[in-house]
């Protein structure tokens, strides 16, 4: 039987023993001196961290973020008041009530007006026609509103013929 020791931090010194019949490691812990008092010291030194983590691995309290959390932060000190430029007032209101005029001139276009009723008009148009490509594909398939359960053969062709004609794929 080979030994090989590894050193180790802690008291105990662990042993690794190797069989040549079985290939797999077996460690053991064996004390330096089998005295009670140094064993009780051992045991109270390693349990005591493992009763700390434990019971903050345990504990219902949540972790706070940090030092400073909970405090408002430095966003909600107000910044110094810095010095008004009137020139740069006036040229504020200058330039806000050059943009509100030419808004509203937009807004009252007839050019806008135009394209927007034909927006509305676009917008319905292609609804219909996606109702009906869908009403086409039901009646192919069977099923939905526009099903053809129910029709002979010949009802059924003339309804998706009319279908297609109405979505333009025929």
């Amino acid at each position: 039987m080979m030994q090989t020791k590894i050193s180790s931090f802690s008291r105990p010194s662990l042993t690794l023993h190797e069989t040549r019949v079985v290939h797999q490691p077996r460690i053991s812990m064996a004390f330096p001196s089998s005295s009670p008092s140094q064993f009780k010291h051992l045991l109270c030194k390693s349990t005591f961290p493992l009763a700390a983590s434990l019971t903050l691995l345990l504990s219902p309290c949540t972790a706070e973020a940090g030092l400073m959390s909970g405090s408002p932060g430095i966003e909600s000190v107000p910044g110094p008041e810095l010095p008004k430029l009137e020139f740069l007032e006036r040229f504020n209101a200058k330039n806000q009530k050059f943009y509100a005029e030419n808004d509203s001139r937009f807004k009252e276009s007839p050019l806008l007006k135009k394209l927007l009723e034909n927006s509305k008009l676009n917008k319905e148009k292609n609804e219909r026609a996606i109702q009906d490509k869908y009403c086409l594909r039901g009646a192919e398939w069977g099923v939905g509103d526009c099903s053809t359960t129910g029709m002979t053969d010949e009802e059924k062709e003339q309804f998706i013929t009319m279908l297609k004609k109405k979505t333009g794929i025929e």
